[in-house]
């Protein structure tokens, strides 16, 4: 079982490295909303970052992650 960190350093690098594979993020957006409470701020970040750079729709995930980060919108810092 993939952690939120697993999750979010996988998608952050297969988009950082330009492959879009689509059965593995399909995998950790499922996996990922059943532990959207568990991700850190910056994993929220890069796990959003990720699936837009690949071009990947994942708007249960995206709205998931959005709502989650409303209710901790003070753990976010600027970088």
């Amino acid at each position: 079982e993939f952690n939120p960190q697993n999750m979010a350093n996988t998608v952050w690098a297969f988009a950082t490295a330009g492959v879009a594979a689509e059965t593995l993020f399909g995998a950790i957006a499922s996996e990922a909303q059943r532990q959207v409470v568990d991700f850190k701020s910056q994993e929220m970040a890069n796990t959003v970052w990720a699936f837009a750079t690949a071009g990947i729709a994942a708007e249960t995930l995206l709205g998931a992650i959005a709502g989650a980060a409303v209710n901790r919108i003070g753990d976010f810092n600027p970088q």
